[in-house]
């Protein structure tokens, strides 16, 4: 009678992956991208695509671009190359909006369940990048490591608005911003002036949390203005306690991004990971 106590507990009780068991592989062949194995599949009924290290570090960290994959992506190689997975969720033309948001969560839910990454991704907002990391980041204090903003839009109004809707400095763009309209849901221009969770309204989540940012700017940014982005940015978040640092470029426009050394972005993201443990 014991025995066959024990064996119906058996077959009560769950199989639980043991402790640890390789992640689940990448799907798809492999293909390359700056040496490193790319990987492209679907999640859902959206393209992604995963980059990985050839040692991946412990704990298995990553980064994840907003938009503009492989563009002006010195910074994402080397960090590749120092044993971060570099991620991409393809969902243009939603501006970080609460649906974009909606996918990157499941985006984020199959890297860290199915395959193993890091419950705390990296972000790196390059332009209109800025609005996936930064309103992911606010929505999601608990799982974002810290934030990396490039020349980043953190205003609609600034960028795709600007001057046409009688806001800063910018030039804008009218296409942009009815992209912008239809993606945030917005019924009339007065609708989406009003809004009050752009990134430069919304850092008390990430102040509270404690998330480094970087902010790398040009100082003569003609479309993004950083005057109404990336400075405005710092100076709030500074204001509000929150851990920030960043690299300005003087005479710069919004082209080229990145740095011509990269060392500062890696270091970034290299005490982030370790002030986790």
């Amino acid at each position: 009678m014991r025995y066959l106590a024990f064996v119906l507990v058996l077959t009560l009780v769950p199989a639980t992956p043991a402790r640890g068991a390789d992640p689940k592989p990448f799907p798809g062949a492999p293909t390359k991208w700056q040496g490193f194995a790319r990987h492209d599949f679907k999640v859902g009924t959206l393209d992604a695509t995963v980059v990985a290290p050839e040692k991946p570090l412990p704990g298995r960290p990553w980064v994840w671009r907003g938009e503009f994959f492989g563009a002006f992506a010195d910074a994402d190689a080397a960090l590749v190359k120092a044993g971060w997975h570099l991620a991409y969720l393809k969902v243009p033309d939603l501006f970080g909006a609460p649906k974009a948001v909606k996918h990157w969560e499941t985006f984020h839910e199959a890297l860290v369940k199915e395959y193993g990454l890091h419950p705390k991704p990296g972000l790196i907002g390059l332009s209109r990048g800025g609005l996936y990391c930064m309103n992911w980041a606010a929505a999601h204090p608990d799982k974002t490591l810290a934030v990396y903003l490039d020349n980043a839009v953190c205003d609609f109004k600034s960028w795709p608005g600007g001057k046409p809707k009688k806001f800063g400095a910018a030039p804008g763009s009218e296409a942009e911003w009815k992209k912008m309209l239809a993606a945030y849901g917005f019924k009339t221009d007065d609708e989406a002036l009003k809004y009050k969770l752009n990134p430069v309204d919304n850092l008390a989540p990430l102040a509270k949390a404690n998330i480094p940012l970087l902010l790398v700017y040009g100082d003569k940014d003609t479309v993004v203005p950083h005057v109404e982005n990336s400075e405005l940015v710092y100076d709030r978040y500074k204001a509000l306690g929150g851990p920030v640092e960043r690299v300005v470029k003087p005479g710069q426009d919004h082209h080229p991004h990145g740095l011509k050394d990269v060392a500062p972005v890696v270091k970034f993201f290299t005490e982030a990971l370790a002030a986790q443990k």
